[in-house]
Parts: structure tokens; C-alpha cells; sequence
């Protein structure tokens, strides 16, 4: 509701009396945002779509109280009332992606003192910087972890990558670092943060993000940070430093991405391949875009998640890597391009990770950030790809095979996905009492797990048992009995 008043500079004058969710209960007169007004005309959009943009935003960064928010808030906000919370941050980036370009809080006349600035897409952040502003807003969500999430927002900006000129003046920036401190530091050094990454890395795959998070977060940015700014004996070493700096970095933004924490996730991969790249370390530069590439696609930007996939495979960043690791690259490229609907340009790129796997060596003579690729890691991917293609049948194999060859007790956070996307299929094909014989399983492998994206699954269970409820299958009825406590028992 609004009482108007005669009209002043800026904008006419109202008066907000009712609470809503995103805004404040206020009963002072306030004058029109006339600039969110002229963002808004801007865009094209009315502002019902509007608001359709901002709920997808809010849904994707975990604010699921703003997920009400419509056409009435949106017409508030143009009326003078200030959104609440993180909805003025969450605003900013729904209405840059319409534009296509940054929109700031000032812009749309949503600052206020005390407000944190829109943080921009961190490429152009001093890499050291960069790590010690995100230890301080770690340390800021320890103290108040939902403030903390409000001022940070996955932004479609920062998909798009810097030119070359950038890595070119990243890799010459570690050559040009002072050295201020007094201990020197050694191989010995690095093989040490090379080892706790790979046991955070182990605990990760078996037990999801969810679990030992924070301590992943404490080391990069306390110990870590500390060695990066010290001295070496040579500058090989503080290039391999560097280069497992940014594989602990990736660690802590794909356990992120798990978790279900994308603008925190997507932080951490920035960083990580900032380090990659004062490093010149070009393959593993490749194996964040790669995880950036899965993310971008599983939060459905497509085309964003094709471009990164497809700069994971250019140049130095295939052609210096590993044979497995070039088939994690390809394969996900080969998603990316089915995802995009170019069926022959997605076959093309998943028989060359066929190919690529097939050469792969012993796990032990490759880099330890790999030990996860397998046959089983090739097929879940494949049946993925094989899912956008429309291929239900080749889906169903490949993810049986996927299911059949996986060290499940290693690897169980994705055997528990793999069991719920091949129900998810066979539930397509119309096999829904088969379908609950998989979802079951994949239920079992999920205890002890603190995983979003299995949630997520038991999430999609649900949805799909709703369309059956009429049909009173048993099998189906007692698993969504199962999967609602599942859900209510682990939120």
C-alpha cells in the first residue's frame, strides 16, 4: 500500500505502511527510486519479470526466503522501499544479467552507510590480495555465516575470462614478488600442502563438502597465505608453491560448490586460477575452468558454462596435461557442447576422452588432483551428456556402467549422485518401481554424507514420487515417506 504525496526532484513521494518480504516496514514519506526505475526501463523487462529474474538469483545463492518475492516487491522497491537483507546485492546481479553488464547498488540508488560495495569479478584483484580478503570474509561468515552469504552472489560476470595479456603479466607478477620474510621455505614445504590437499581431497570425495570445509579455508588462508609471501631458494619452488596453493584453492571452492554455496565457490575458483596462473601452470589452470564449466551448467547458464569449458581445453591447458586429466577436460566439454544441443561436436569430444583415458598411465605417475578419474568418472559424465542429448536409453547404460565400476566405498558422495541420476532416468523411461529400487540405493550410500547436490537428488526424488502418488505405487509411497524425513532430518 502507498499514500502519495505531491511529487518532488527525483522522484513523487510515498509512503510504505505494509511489510513485505525483501523490504522494511516504514511509515516515513519516501521519495520514487528513479534510478532503479530507469535500470528497470532499461532492461526491457516488466517488473513481474523482474522479479522472476530476482527469485532465480536468490534460489541459486540458498536465499530461499526470498523466493516470494514478485511483482508487488519489485513495484515497492520502485516506490521508495529499501530491500532488505541481501536482497538489494541479489537485485544488482538478476539485473545485470539482464543488461548484460555490472550493475551497482549506487546505480540503482540502494546504498546506504554501512552497505558493502557489489564486489566486483576479483580477475582484476592483486592474487594475494585476493586471498586475504577471502580469509577476512571466511572469518566474517564464522561470526555471522547468513551477513556474511548476503554480501556475496554468484555473478555471471566473472564467467567471462580475462585475455591473454592477463595470464601473461599474472605469470611475470610471481617473478616480481618481494620476498619480506625471514624463514625460507623449501620442497619440503610444498609437499606438505601437496599432502594435506590430497587427504582433504579423499575426505571430500567419500564424505561431501559439508565436511571438513573449514579446515581446508583455515589452512589456504593462514598457513598457505604465509608461504606465499615468504622466501625461496629458487623460484622453481615458489612456482610449485603457488601451483599447490591453487589446488588446495579449488579444494575449498568445489567442497563449496557441493555444499550448495555457489558465490562462495565461485570465489575460490577465481583465486584458484589466479594462482594457477602466477604459477604458469597451464593444466591446472584448465582443471578449475573445467569445475567452473560444471558449475555454470549444473545452475543451468549454459552458454557461460560452454564458453569456460571449451577455454579448459585450449592451448597448453590440454596439450600439457595428463592424458586422464585431458579426458576430465574433454568430457566435460563434451557435456558443456551436449548441454548447448550440438550433438556432433559432443561425440566428437566424448570419444577423444575415451581415447585420452584409454592412454592414461598409473594413478600414482599423474597428479594426485586426478586420482578420481576413472572409467566410472568417464561413464557418469558420459550418461550426463547422453541425458541432454535426448539418448534416455545410452543414459541409463552409462550410468549403470558408471555405478558398476566405482570404488563406491572411496568414492561415495558420487556413487550416491550416479545411483539418483540413472533412478531419474528410469523413472523417464517409465520404470518407476525399478526407479525406486535405485533411489533406494542410492539413499543407503547417503548416510554420513553432507552433500547439497545429494540432497539435491533426494530434492528431485521427491518431486518426481508426486506425480505418482495417484497410481498408488507402495514402493513409491514408502520412499517418499523416506526421502521427506531424509530432507527434514538433514536440513
Amino acid at each position: 500500500m502507498r499514500a502519495r504525496g505531491n511529487p518532488v526532484s527525483g522522484g513523487e513521494v510515498v509512503k510504505v505502511v505494509k511489510d513485505h518480504p525483501g523490504g522494511t516496514k516504514n511509515t516515513r514519506p519516501r521519495r520514487t527510486n528513479a534510478r532503479l526505475a530507469a535500470v528497470i526501463s532499461e532492461s526491457g523487462l516488466s517488473r513481474e519479470q523482474v522479479a522472476r529474474a530476482f527469485v532465480r538469483v536468490a534460489i541459486e545463492n540458498g536465499a530461499t526466503d526470498l523466493a516470494g518475492i514478485g511483482r508487488s516487491h519489485v513495484t515497492h522497491w520502485v516506490g521508495g522501499s529499501r530491500p532488505s537483507g541481501s536482497a538489494p546485492v541479489i537485485l544488482c546481479e538478476a539485473l545485470s544479467r539482464c543488461l548484460g553488464r555490472t550493475v551497482t547498488l549506487e546505480e540503482i540508488g540502494l546504498t546506504a552507510a554501512g552497505d558493502a560495495a557489489v564486489p566486483g569479478t576479483g580477475w582484476d584483484t592483486d592474487t594475494l590480495t585476493a586471498l586475504a580478503d577471502l580469509g577476512r570474509h571466511e572469518r566474517d561468515m564464522t561470526v555471522n555465516r547468513r551477513e556474511a552469504l548476503g554480501t556475496a552472489t554468484y555473478q555471471l560476470a566473472a564467467l567471462t575470462l580475462p585475455a591473454a595479456a592477463w595470464w601473461t603479466s599474472l605469470a611475470e607478477r610471481r617473478l616480481r614478488r618481494a620476498t619480506p620474510g625471514s624463514r625460507t621455505f623449501g620442497r619440503g614445504d610444498v609437499e606438505a600442502v601437496r599432502e594435506a590437499t590430497a587427504m582433504f581431497s579423499r575426505i571430500d570425495q567419500r564424505r561431501g563438502g559439508g565436511h571438513a570445509r573449514a579446515a581446508v579455508v583455515q589452512y589456504l588462508t593462514s598457513d598457505v597465505a604465509h608461504y606465499l609471501r615468504g622466501t625461496y631458494r629458487d623460484d622453481g619452488v615458489r612456482r610449485d608453491m603457488f601451483a599447490a596453493a591453487s589446488e588446495l584453492a579449488y579444494l575449498s571452492g568445489w567442497m563449496s560448490f557441493d555444499n550448495g554455496n555457489h558465490a562462495v565457490a565461485q570465489r575460490h575458483f577465481i583465486l584458484a586460477v589466479q594462482l594457477a596462473a602466477e604459477a604458469d601452470d597451464a593444466p591446472m589452470a584448465g582443471h578449475v575452468l573445467r569445475a567452473m564449466a560444471h558449475q555454470a551448467i549444473d545452475l543451468g547458464h549454459i552458454h557461460p558454462g560452454l564458453r569456460l569449458a571449451a577455454a579448459s581445453v585450449e592451448g597448453k591447458r590440454y596439450s600439457e596435461a595428463s592424458p586422464r586429466e585431458r579426458a576430465l577436460l574433454g568430457v566435460v566439454h563434451g557435456k558443456a557442447l551436449a548441454a548447448a544441443g550440438d550433438h556432433k561436436a559432443a561425440a566428437v569430444a566424448l570419444i577423444r576422452a575415451e581415447v585420452d583415458l584409454a592412454d592414461a598411465t598409473p594413478a600414482g605417475s599423474e597428479p594426485a588432483r586426478v586420482f578420481f578419474f576413472s572409467e566410472a568418472s568417464l561413464a557418469h559424465e558420459t550418461a550426463c551428456a547422453l541425458r541432454y542429448l535426448g539418448d534416455l536409453d545410452g543414459a541409463a547404460r552409462s550410468f549403470q556402467r558408471s555405478v558398476r565400476t566405482r570404488r563406491a566405498a572411496t568414492f561415495t558422495r558420487t556413487h550416491a549422485v550416479t545411483l539418483g541420476y540413472l533412478g531419474a532416468v528410469q523413472a523417464s523411461q517409465g520404470a518407476i518401481e525399478e526407479a525406486c529400487v535405485t533411489w533406494n540405493r542410492a539413499m543407503d550410500a547417503m548416510d554420513g554424507i553432507r552433500s547439497a547436490r545429494t540432497r539435491n537428488v533426494v530434492a528431485d526424488i521427491r518431486a518426481v514420487l508426486a506425480t505418482h502418488r495417484r497410481r498408488s505405487v507402495p514402493a513409491a509411497i514408502t520412499l517418499e515417506t523416506r526421502a521427506s524425513d531424509f530432507l527434514r532430518t538433514t536440513a
